[in-house]
């Protein structure tokens, strides 16, 4: 590199520097942006069913009702509510008052005495399929737990023919923030990357220093490194911040190695310029650039990359189309190194997909550049 082309590059990346710290949208979108979608999605946000209003229904009050109930009461999973009859507790969660019944008939302790089953009547309010689906299994568990206290305390052994001991990986503690945080970042680094680059070349457009730079010796090229490098330096700073917050704010492990969660940061940090560099070749005006880039990157990375809904289980043309999808794959990376470590045939796959499609939008953005004001 030439000592003339190294000056222009320095010049420029000074100019675009200048330009960030006298524009506080870009500053906002860097580091305000992350801060309060990760106190949203951190506290406001929960995949957890917790406290779960449950309406016990008992008819003939005993000692065992008694202790079957209680352990409903000790459970920081439901919030029992007592009802007289059954029609009440289906007015109640037929007014949305309490998310399942579980209904002991009167001969719950005569059957349980004589050795039989006593089953226990349970509905469930299935608005929410998948807040009815774990309810339904905690509550099978707290049956389970109780019926196997009882027959420790008749002395005798509980006849079940399989005897399950769960052990959970990676998320022992069950908390479905360690899991939406870090695929959090994906969604802010996509939005920091590809935005601020849209919007910054559209300003240039709109403000007429593009047409300034389009008449100086300055090849396109150097134009294009001297726009990405602060905005990459800006990107990363926010990525780190972002860590920080998901470490020592909201307590999620991370487990894998730091060094590895940057270059896999840095690499699709490069990606989202890319995009964003590439829409801009079609989008002058900041408005129209925003809205690309919202529903070009991060509409699809909040709903295809695995974020939140399972890839597996969307149908199979959906699951196609998510491979063309870049967050799909750093949420991948994150959650691996977050929650399982360093699993490097996992990371390694997905840096290698991110690489492919650094190199093909950052070359459509160089194709699609041009020195030219038309």
């Amino acid at each position: 590199m030439s000592t003339t082309t190294r000056m222009r590059l320095r010049g420029l990346i000074r100019k675009e520097s200048l330009q960030i710290l006298r524009d506080p949208s870009s500053i906002a979108i860097a580091f305000v942006l992350p801060v309060v979608l990760l106190l949203l999605f951190g506290y406001g946000v929960s995949l957890d069913a917790k406290h779960v209003p449950v309406a016990l229904v008992v008819e003939q009050p005993d000692a065992n009702t008694a202790s079957f109930t209680g352990a409903f009461a000790q459970s920081r999973y439901f919030a029992p509510l007592s009802y007289n009859n059954i029609q009440q507790a289906e007015q109640a969660l037929i007014a949305h008052q309490v998310s399942a019944i579980v209904w002991l008939r009167n001969d719950f302790s005569d059957r349980l005495l004589a050795g039989g089953e006593a089953p226990i009547g349970v509905f469930m309010n299935g608005v929410d399929a998948n807040q009815a689906r774990i309810s339904e299994g905690y509550i099978q568990g707290v049956w389970q737990l109780w019926l196997a206290s009882y027959a420790r305390e008749q002395g005798r052994d509980l006849a079940v023919p399989v005897v399950v001991e769960p052990r959970i990986w990676f998320n022992a503690a069950v908390r479905s923030r360690d899991f939406l945080v870090p695929g959090l970042i994906a969604l802010i680094m996509t939005l920091t990357g590809a935005m601020l680059t849209s919007m910054v070349v559209a300003r240039e457009w709109e403000r007429g220093t593009m047409e300034a730079l389009m008449v100086t010796p300055i090849r396109i090229w150097e134009i294009l490194v001297g726009k990405l490098l602060p905005y990459f330096a800006l990107g990363m700073g926010g990525m780190l911040l972002s860590v920080a917050m998901a470490v020592w704010l909201f307590g999620v492990p991370l487990r894998g190695s730091f060094w590895a969660l940057s270059g896999a940061s840095a690499l699709f940090m490069l990606v989202s310029l890319g995009m964003g560099l590439l829409i801009s070749t079609v989008a002058r005006s900041q408005f129209v650039a925003g809205q690309i880039a919202l529903v070009a990157t991060f509409l699809p990375a909040f709903i295809l990359s695995g974020f939140i809904f399972q890839i597996s289980s969307m149908p199979a043309p959906i699951q196609f189309i998510t491979h063309i999808i870049p967050a799909r794959y750093y949420v991948a990376i994150l959650q691996t190194l977050f929650m399982a470590g360093n699993i490097w045939p996992v990371v390694l796959a997905n840096c290698g997909a991110l690489l492919v499609m650094m190199v093909i939008f950052l070359g459509l953005a160089r194709r699609k550049s041009r020195k030219r004001l038309d």
